[in-house]
């Protein structure tokens, strides 16, 4: 079966994305530990897709979070507001004065350099968009009353706490009423579920929430500590540039869960911190794609990589493309994204488009 989506016509948003948005704290060449001197911009795994949406494919879309009303979380909406994504569904918290009952998430990253890799640290716990709980929304407004062609959220929102599962679970059922298309990347986070019970947790989690995905996205351990896949077949370790592994997850996945129309995974080869093997593979319709594998590609800033991918194949999906051109529009998307700064996305449609082809970096005049 193919993938079902609204005519464009028929709904207020191309995509609407649910997840946290946190204040990103970049030391730039320097490190976390040591700088005087941080770069403030914005990002989340799902938020990135939204903005990537509306900011490089020209769509229509909007978010779904919570902040705190206070200076920092003014900061965020600022940082937001020019990447275009609609705010009319972010949940405000009052502020406490001293952040005891919500805060803003904060994330510290280093970009890495050679053999270093790239490393975050984030100060997050009882952020404001970790309380939500199923109520908070009116999904009825959102998906039935404005209209909604794809809803994307993940394995990052779900596992912040046990009621944002379950505001997961609400938006999920919710949009598969409304004939919403539901992507769901399972961006596995040790750090995250392992004051919620670690591994077994998150697969408890992701499993009860697979059933209502659509297309599910992952990478190579997503699928196995987020929903607890094995490859009993292989007679070897599961590596990250192994198309033929992954075929056969991906085959044990669609077994399990059949009402998953797309299974995608992007593959990363990391030999130093600036320097990645990066290619995608990508199931539908009873057939597997495979984009090319662009060996020794440089990386500036690896953050969001993932997030390009899943934002160029959903754009091409919604823009009627086929399920091949997806997978090779995710992957030189989610390449290009790693050669800026940040978590977001800084290039133009035409820029992913001429990536597809192009065997150099040649001056474009």
């Amino acid at each position: 079966m193919a993938l079902r989506i609204k005519p464009a016509e028929d709904a207020h948003w191309d995509c609407v994305s649910m997840g946290e948005v946190m204040l990103r704290l970049d030391p730039g060449s320097g490190r976390t530990r040591t700088t005087r001197h941080f770069t403030a911009s914005e990002g989340g795994g799902e938020y990135n897709v939204a903005r990537a949406l509306r900011k490089v494919f020209g769509l229509r879309t909007a978010v779904v979070t919570a902040l705190v009303d206070n200076e920092v979380g003014h900061l965020v909406e600022d940082l937001m507001m020019s990447g275009g994504v609609d705010l009319r569904h972010v949940k405000w918290v009052p502020h406490d004065g001293i952040g005891l009952e919500s805060r803003v998430g904060l994330n510290f990253t280093e970009k890495g350099f050679g053999i270093r890799p790239a490393l975050g640290v984030s100060d997050r716990a009882n952020t404001a968009v970790s309380q939500m709980k199923p109520g908070d929304i009116d999904w009825t407004q959102v998906f039935g009353e404005e209209g909604v062609r794809w809803l994307h959220t993940g394995g990052i929102f779900a596992a912040l706490s046990e009621t944002t599962a379950e505001v997961a679970l609400e938006a999920m059922r919710a949009a598969r009423e409304f004939g919403t298309v539901v992507s769901y990347d399972l961006n596995y986070r040790p750090s995250l579920w392992k004051p919620r019970g670690g591994k077994d947790r998150a697969v408890v989690v992701n499993r009860s929430l697979a059933p209502y995905v659509d297309v599910m996205i992952g990478n190579e351990e997503d699928f196995t500590a987020a929903l607890g896949f094995k490859v009993p077949d292989l007679d070897h370790e599961i590596t990250n540039l192994d198309p033929s592994a992954f075929k056969l997850m991906i085959q044990h996945v669609i077994e399990e869960f059949p009402n998953l129309e797309v299974v995608a995974t992007t593959l990363r080869n990391a030999k130093t911190a600036g320097f990645n093997d990066w290619g995608a593979i990508l199931y539908s319709g009873g057939e597997f794609h495979e984009s090319r594998l662009r060996e020794d590609l440089e990386i500036y800033d690896r953050v969001g990589g993932g997030d390009g991918f899943a934002s160029g194949m959903i754009w091409s999906f919604l823009d009627g493309r086929s399920a091949a051109d997806a997978v090779e529009i995710g992957a030189a998307h989610g390449a290009l994204t790693m050669t800026t700064p940040g978590d977001t996305s800084m290039v133009t449609t035409a820029e992913v488009l001429r990536a597809l082809k192009a065997q150099g970096a040649r001056v474009v005049r």
